[in-house]
Formats: C-alpha cells, sequence, structure tokens
C-alpha cells in the first residue's frame, strides 16, 4: 500500500498551482488539487483577464474620438453594459473549463471545497455545496499552498458600503458616479475603465501621488493624462466615513473634503490569503506581512510544505506565480533543482494610457549606483498630431554611467505593455547603451523612440531646459 494518498496535494487552483500540478502529474505523479471558488483563480476569474476585456470594452470611447480625427462619421454609439457583462462571464466560464480539462488531462484529481491543512501531511477538504463526494482527510507526501491573495477592506464607519475589485467585475448595472480609493495598478486601471465608459469617476489615495513604486516621472506623467481623460485625482486624504444616503454614497475625508458617488470601490491593496488555511498546525512560519515565508525553492521552514504565488508575497504577477510553480516541479518532480529569477521582472499596468516598466526607478539606481545618465523623451504619438490630439507619451531609459548598462526602461503609452515585454529581454540580458543605440529604430513606430534618444536629459533646476 502506498504511504500517502498523493505525492502532491495543491491547495488553490490559480496559475501557479494549476501549472505545479499539471507538471507534477505530468511526471506521473499522483497529484490532487483543491479549490473553494472557481479554477483558474484570481487572474483567470477576477482579475487580470475580466479586467482585460474591461480595458478594451472602455478604449472604445476613445477610439470612436480618434475615427472622427481620421474622416470618419460615425453614427450615435451607446454601450450596454449587462450584455457586456454576460459575454464576459461566458469567455471566463470558458477559460475556466480549459484549466479543468488540462488539469483531468495531466492526471490530476480535482476536489471541489476548502481545504485546509492538519498536519504535515494531511490535508481536510470542506467540500462546496453539492460536491459532498470531495469532503475527507487526505494524506500526502508534499503539500503546495497556492492560495493567492484577496482585496483588504479598510475599516472605518460605513466602510461596508463599499465594494472591492471583486464585486467590480460583477455591478448589477454600471453607476453614473464612481469613487476609486486607493493608488496602486488596479486602482489607476479601474479608473480608467470607469471614466471610458462614460462614468463620471475621482480617484482618491492617500500618498503625494499614485503608483509607489514605480518611478517617479513615471507617476507624474501617468496623473496628468488621467486628469486630460476626465478624471478627478485627488491626493493626500484618507477616508473617515461613508453615509449611505437616497442621493447616494458620501465619502467623508480627513482634510474635509465630501464626494457624492453611487459606488465607492477600495482597490486598497491585497493580502496573502492564509486565512483558515490551518498552516499553524503545521508550524508553517509567516512573515511580518502575514506572507509564508519561503526560500529560493519556495519551501516552507516545514520539509514536506511549499507555497508559490501571490501568497508569498514576493511579485505578486500571473507570470511569476506560474514560473515559481513551473519550478517547484522541476525541482521536486524532475530531478532538476531549479529557482525563479525575481530580479528585473518587467511588469505592465493596464491604465489608460498603459505602462510597461521593467529594471530601476531613476531614484532606486542613484541610491544603488550613485551616478547615472537619464534618457527622457515625452511627445504626442503619430496617430495623435494628425487630428491634434493633446495626449503624450513617456519614454524613459536609466543608465549606469560607470560601465554605460541600461538598468531601468519605463514606457508609458500606447502598446507601452508590448513594447515592455521585448525591451526586457534585452535588459535581463545586462544591455548596455552604446548596444542599445547601435540597435536600428523600425519607423514609423512609437517604440522606435527608446533606440533614438541620445541627449542626456537634465532636469531645469540643474541647468537643464
Amino acid at each position: 500500500m502506498a504511504e500517502y494518498d498523493f505525492d502532491l496535494f495543491v491547495i488553490g487552483a490559480g496559475s501557479g498551482g494549476v501549472r505545479a500540478a499539471r507538471l507534477a502529474a505530468l511526471s506521473g505523479a499522483k497529484v490532487a488539487v483543491a479549490e473553494e471558488y472557481r479554477v483558474g483563480g484570481t487572474c483567470v476569474v477576477r482579475g487580470c483577464v475580466p479586467k482585460k476585456f474591461m480595458v478594451y470594452a472602455s478604449e472604445v470611447s476613445s477610439q470612436l474620438k480618434t475615427a472622427k480625427g481620421y474622416g470618419w462619421t460615425i453614427g450615435e454609439a451607446s454601450f450596454d453594459w449587462k450584455t457586456f457583462l454576460h459575454d464576459k462571464d461566458v469567455e471566463i466560464a470558458r477559460l475556466s473549463g480549459i484549466y479543468v480539462t488540462n488539469l483531468r488531462k495531466a492526471g490530476a484529481h480535482l476536489l471541489h471545497g476548502k481545504a485546509r491543512i492538519v498536519d504535515a501531511h494531511t490535508v481536510e477538504v470542506l467540500p462546496k455545496e453539492g460536491s459532498e463526494g470531495d469532503a475527507g482527510r487526505y494524506t500526502a507526501k508534499r503539500i503546495l499552498v497556492a492560495t493567492g491573495g484577496r482585496p483588504v477592506r479598510p475599516e472605518f464607519e460605513g466602510a461596508e458600503h463599499g465594494i472591492t475589485s471583486d464585486e467590480a467585475f460583477h455591478l448589477p448595472t454600471l453607476p453614473k458616479r464612481v469613487l476609486v480609493v486607493g493608488g496602486g495598478y488596479i486602482a489607476v486601471e479601474f479608473a480608467g475603465i470607469y471614466a471610458g465608459l462614460g462614468v463620471e469617476t475621482t480617484l482618491c489615495y492617500r500618498g503625494s501621488n499614485i503608483l509607489r513604486g514605480f518611478d517617479d516621472d513615471v507617476r507624474a506623467h501617468l496623473a496628468d493624462e488621467m486628469e486630460k481623460r476626465g478624471i478627478k485625482v485627488v491626493l493626500g486624504c484618507s477616508h473617515q466615513a461613508i453615509e449611505k444616503t437616497d442621493a447616494g454614497l458620501v465619502s467623508t475625508f480627513n482634510n474635509g473634503m465630501t464626494f457624492e458617488s453611487d459606488v465607492v470601490l477600495f482597490a486598497t491593496g491585497r493580502d496573502p490569503y492564509t486565512k483558515g488555511l490551518g498552516l499553524e498546525n503545521a508550524g508553517v512560519k509567516l512573515d511580518d506581512k502575514g506572507a509564508i515565508a519561503v526560500d529560493a525553492h519556495s519551501k516552507t521552514n516545514v520539509d514536506s510544505i511549499w507555497a508559490v504565488g501571490d501568497v508569498t508575497d514576493r511579485i505578486n504577477l500571473t507570470p511569476v506565480a506560474i514560473r515559481e510553480g513551473a519550478a517547484f516541479a522541476q525541482t521536486e518532480f524532475y530531478g532538476n533543482p531549479t529557482s525563479f529569477d525575481h530580479d528585473l521582472v518587467a511588469s505592465a499596468v493596464f491604465s489608460q494610457p498603459p505602462i510597461g516598466a521593467v529594471g530601476m526607478s531613476e531614484a532606486e539606481a542613484r541610491h544603488a549606483f550613485g551616478k547615472v545618465d537619464i534618457y527622457r523623451a515625452v511627445f504626442r504619438p503619430m496617430k495623435l498630431t494628425f487630428y491634434g490630439g493633446q495626449e503624450r507619451c513617456l519614454m524613459k531609459l536609466v543608465v549606469r554611467q560607470d560601465n554605460e548598462q541600461v538598468v531601468g526602461v519605463h514606457v508609458v503609452g500606447p502598446d507601452a505593455p508590448e513594447i515592455i515585454q521585448m525591451a526586457a529581454i534585452a535588459v535581463k540580458m545586462g544591455v548596455t547603451k552604446p548596444q542599445w543605440d547601435s540597435t536600428c529604430a523600425v519607423h514609423p513606430t512609437l517604440a522606435e523612440e527608446l533606440v533614438t534618444m541620445r541627449e542626456k536629459y537634465v532636469p531645469a533646476e540643474v541647468g537643464g531646459v
């Protein structure tokens, strides 16, 4: 008889958990995956994928304006929120189904229910309603926790009247007025979505500028561009209360300002989802932020338990979770010790305009290397100059002075996420500015500006223009 029911028990069927489970199962291992909600996790069900569909929908309004600028006469256009939601949900169901199919084809056992660790080798599954057959206790040689994160809901008077990003994907009607609270990528993305769909949108953030952690030029540029698109950006204020009235939700802030809206969306961060997992039963350690502490191979302090993805709070991006899950499977089931390199991971913000970034900000580079050279360009895209559009792009390179290595690339403008994927390859390989400059431009494109910037940027306050 086998010593354990399974060689691997995965808790959470999101991107990281599914990748690890599939690869492990394809090696011939006996694998179980427990999911308490829907297979696909945050990214597929209530994150990047449905959000990107919403971004596409909201961009149509600006595309209609562009069409008019190019001589097109378009009749009255209208947007049907309920039709969009229905079609979005159909596509999400299809994608979730693909994940289920791929798991089963690989030979993994899918259990529907919330899993809870009993001890270092035992997991208890509490089934979802209607799935009583998945209930029970299961033993496993290895346990992998891949439960992701959950939105943070702040605590103050009336906060229960607000929603989080989870509920934003299922609003029964499109609001006329929305207040987005937060300054991270989720906040600026949803602000752009609502504004593009014709909603009166205000974004309030407690910090001095949006997108903490990004390059300061990027942050300032995006804030300006958001306001050009009709989004009211209010900084340096925190919520004190929300009152529900006949006219809507009245939000009061610590600076005395009040805002009336139909919906208040909290985009104030996400916490690792460790609640109710029973980690304490096996002695699994958490870090000071409440995330599962792991080593370079995603192993916890308990020999039989690993964790990948947002629950570890390393880099909370879907591709990172996938690579961590794959590295775990390679190490434990293919005899190929592998750890994912978390350095120089590119990221995108699907704001309007979008952002692509890889490497260091200017401030980070100055702290690390002392002297750096900055190459910077702000300009109107060719597509807009034709009809007098005023939106502007930002391109920025951060270069070490001592060896001319490009250590940061930052793009704000159309197709920035697509551009940064290719730029990330060069930066990861340690490209220098002379090598970068030796690349011939592709004309006419937005991206060509990256390889044609020759003049170092000097801020006006230190002698620049």
